[in-house]
Order: structure tokens, then C-alpha cells, then sequence
């Protein structure tokens, strides 16, 4: 009789970074190339006789292959969850049967911009379950009646606490809600896995048994992801592939503005981003927004407006720049709301072309108010904040500047011109520091210039 060969290894090794997976550990993904990443997941023996089936699993999917003009394409039916901000961001509100996954900093406020939004979904007459395995029921309650205007109109928003991904989805087969609030996806745990919450496993598992319950009932689910301590969404990548809309909710938790990014969203564009202002009341849109010019103020060096772009609005965001004496060799450069990298680029090109001696300079960026000012429009505003703080010499108090800047020296045009001069005139600015291309505007005297070197010579003492 043949001796039967070695039995398949009952557990592989997933990438938490980039969620391949590979037989045997080692200290280095050899997909991506993040070290110390691969962690142990068990496999579960699943019988030879079952077969999967999407109609059995309950989804209306596609069984065989039809030309594309030819897939009938059903209305997609969305709830709006009473923010603009936030139904701007997922274009338009949640589809139903759609799995969203936000993820954010500890103490953001993340959970209260969900219970907002379900307690408007449920002033709107949808049936909206909030499961909490963070907080108590009775903490939700005394949160709502502090965020949401009181308890008068909730009686569609049904609270649970509840740590068991089995019984919450029990709980919504019973009541049958329109939108599953989860809070949070690490701290519950499928009662099929053998591990703790927030490890790999149960959390690829719990959101696969999340993707299935909605496709199945058309539930729309909104589920609190945790990130690491590099920004990063905690848990292995598979669970963003699985979802069908990412969002990234940013800021300062020293700051009040607030910041919700589209990351991925299978129903709608990734370029919108929603704006609140974190109050005693709870999170409020910001509408407008932006620095309020004062052209009779004074002159502040190292400080520039700089209109940027959040999605498809502008925001007048002030651009400072602090430069003090260093050591050689060992000087810091340090941005808060800047890219780092756009930083360095910056001072080189001011070192090169205008023969700024900074490598001895400690030099500190930032953007003002908790906003981020990372694109590459922000790069003239950066460079004259940063020079204006070396020289002693700042723009006008009326002025603002926008631009990208090339390897060069030169400043290149920027997109959205238009939108961001119609913004800055209404918030008080009277000139712009710009490059060549920059269409005219009414009410802007335009100073033009060719290179950075230019720019930085128009600056006023």
C-alpha cells in the first residue's frame, strides 16, 4: 500500500501590508518588500463537495459571459446621510448593498461623524442599526443626545453592543435596516476563526462575511476601520480590496478642521473631499472656508496665502515658513501639513537658483489651521514663505501666491486657475504672485514672474 504523501500545511502567511500570501515565512515580503510583515493565518479545510456559486451566495452577478452592451445596468439606489459634506464624498450617498470602510487616527472622530449620519438617515425615515463593540448602548445614548440634536426623531436608529459578528448579523436579518453602522471591524471577532479581534484572520474573515450579507440584502454597511501608527489602515490589505469604498478622515486633533478623503470608491469619483469643523456639538460642514485677507494688515515674513485645492473647492490656506540658525551638518527640516519631500525639493531650488545659504539653517514648515497643503501648487507659496523668513521680507498683506516649481527655477501653471482667483477675490486679496500663464482676473493686479528667483526679489522688506 502507497504511503499517503505529507499532509497540506494547515496555516499560510499573509502580507499585512500588501496581503499576498506565501507558504513559509520570512523576515521580507517578497511581493512588496516590507520587512517583518508576513503573519500567520490558518487555513480552513473546506469540503471537497462544496462548490462555490455566486447565486447561492445571493449575489445577481453575471454567470456567463455577455457583450457589455448587453449587461442590463440597474438603478442604483443611495441614501443620503444628511451631511452634504459626507454624501459629496461618496457620491451621493451610500448605495445600497455597498460595504464602506473609514479609517482614521484614535479620537478624530470617526464615531461621531457616523452617529451623526445615522441619526440624520434615521430622521430621513431609514431603518439604520448602529453596532458599537467599542462602547456600551447606554455611552451611545448620552453621545447622540450630545451630537445629534436629542433622541426626538430616532426611532428608526437602532443601538446594539455587541463584540460578535454573528450575532450583529443575526440582529440585521431580524430588523431588516437599510444601513449597518459597524464601530469597529477590529474589535469583533467571527465565532469560526480561531484568534483574537483585530488579527489578520478574523478580520479578513469578518469583512468577507460583511461583503456577503450586503451583496445578499442589499444592506448598505458602514464599518470604522483602525490605522497604524504610520497612517496606514490596520489589517491586512485584502480588506481594502474587498470593500467597495475607502475613506481616509484626517486632521488635527489640536485643530478643529476635519478632513474626509475618498481613497477608493467603486461608485463615484476619488477627487472629492468633505470639510467639517469639530464642535462642542458635534462635527459641522464648513461651506466657505479659508483665511480672511486684511489689506490694511501687517506685513508678517515667512507667512504667504496660498489658495489650495481640497477636491473641487478652494481653500485660502496660509503657508509658513520659520528659518534659524543651525548646525552644519546636522541642520533640521521639519513640516507639519507639508510634504516633506516637496520641502526638500523647495530649499534646493532656492539654494541653486537664489543663492540662499540654508545648509546650516534649521527651517520649520507648515500649514496653518490643521489643513494640508501638499500639492504641487503650494510650492511657490512654500519657497517665499521660507525665503521671506530667511531675508526679513514678506509679500503685501493684500497678496497671495500660487505656482508649481520646476528643477529649474522656473514657476509652471497650475490646474484650476480660474476657480482659485475667484476665490482669493472674494476673500479679500488684491494681487498674486504667479507665473506667466495665469489667465487675468478682474479686481487681481497680477505680479508675473518668469523663475523663483524673480519671485523671491519681489518680496518687500
Amino acid at each position: 500500500m502507497p504511503k499517503s504523501g505529507p499532509k497540506a500545511p494547515k496555516h499560510t502567511f499573509s502580507c499585512t501590508e500588501c496581503g499576498a500570501t506565501h507558504p513559509t515565512w520570512a523576515g521580507k515580503c517578497p511581493d512588496c518588500g516590507t520587512w517583518d510583515a508576513l503573519e500567520r493565518v490558518e487555513i480552513e479545510d473546506v469540503p471537497a463537495n462544496v462548490r462555490l456559486s455566486t447565486k447561492a451566495a445571493g449575489l445577481n452577478s453575471v454567470v456567463e459571459a455577455l457583450p457589455l452592451s448587453a449587461i442590463e445596468a440597474p438603478e442604483v439606489s443611495r441614501f443620503c446621510t444628511g451631511s452634504a459634506e459626507f454624501d459629496r464624498v461618496l457620491g451621493g450617498g451610500l448605495v445600497a448593498g455597498s460595504v464602506s470602510l473609514l479609517g482614521g487616527d484614535p479620537g478624530i472622530g470617526k464615531s461621531t461623524l457616523l452617529l451623526q449620519a445615522a441619526a440624520g438617515m434615521a430622521r430621513a425615515g431609514r431603518r439604520v442599526l448602529y453596532a458599537s463593540s467599542e462602547e456600551s448602548a447606554y455611552q451611545v445614548r448620552m453621545r447622540a443626545e450630545r451630537l445629534a440634536g436629542g433622541l426626538e426623531g430616532l426611532n428608526a436608529l437602532l443601538l446594539l453592543a455587541e463584540t460578535s459578528l454573528g450575532r450583529i448579523l443575526e440582529q440585521a436579518r431580524q430588523h431588516k435596516p437599510d444601513v449597518l453602522v459597524l464601530d469597529s471591524i477590529q474589535m469583533v471577532h467571527h465565532g469560526g476563526v480561531d484568534a483574537v479581534p483585530g488579527t489578520p484572520s478574523q478580520i479578513r474573515h469578518c469583512g468577507s462575511e460583511l461583503v456577503h450579507f450586503a451583496k445578499a440584502t442589499g444592506t448598505a454597511i458602514v464599518t470604522v476601520g483602525h490605522v497604524t501608527k504610520d497612517g496606514q489602515l490596520a489589517g491586512p490589505r485584502v480588506l481594502e480590496h474587498i470593500v467597495d469604498v475607502v475613506l481616509s478622515f484626517e486632521g488635527d486633533r489640536h485643530h478643529a478642521h476635519r478632513v474626509v478623503r475618498g481613497v477608493k470608491n467603486r461608485f463615484g469619483t476619488t477627487m472629492e473631499v468633505g470639510l467639517f469643523e469639530m464642535t462642542g456639538e458635534g462635527l459641522q460642514p464648513i461651506q466657505g472656508g479659508g483665511v480672511l485677507l486684511d489689506p490694511e494688515g501687517t506685513p508678517r515674513p515667512g507667512t504667504v496665502p496660498a489658495p489650495v485645492l481640497f477636491g473641487s473647492r478652494c481653500l485660502l490656506t496660509e503657508v509658513q515658513g520659520l528659518v534659524v540658525s543651525g548646525f552644519l551638518g546636522s541642520a533640521k527640516r521639519k513640516a507639519t501639513g507639508i510634504d516633506a519631500n516637496r520641502l526638500a525639493m523647495v530649499i534646493a531650488i532656492l539654494e541653486q537658483h537664489c543663492g540662499l545659504q540654508l545648509a546650516d539653517q534649521d527651517i520649520f514648515a507648515a500649514a496653518s489651521g490643521g489643513l494640508r497643503a501638499t500639492e504641487p501648487a503650494a510650492d511657490l507659496p512654500l519657497a517665499l514663505a521660507i525665503a521671506g523668513a530667511h531675508l526679513r521680507k514678506s509679500v503685501p498683506p493684500d497678496a497671495v501666491a500660487i505656482g508649481e516649481l520646476g528643477l529649474g527655477g522656473e514657476i509652471r501653471p497650475v490646474p484650476q486657475s480660474e476657480k482659485r482667483l475667484r476665490e482669493v477675490s472674494r476673500l479679500g486679496a488684491k494681487k498674486i504672485l504667479c507665473g506667466s500663464d495665469i489667465p487675468q482676473f478682474d479686481g487681481l493686479v497680477q505680479i508675473s514672474c518668469s523663475g523663483i528667483a524673480e519671485a523671491v526679489a519681489k518680496l518687500e522688506s
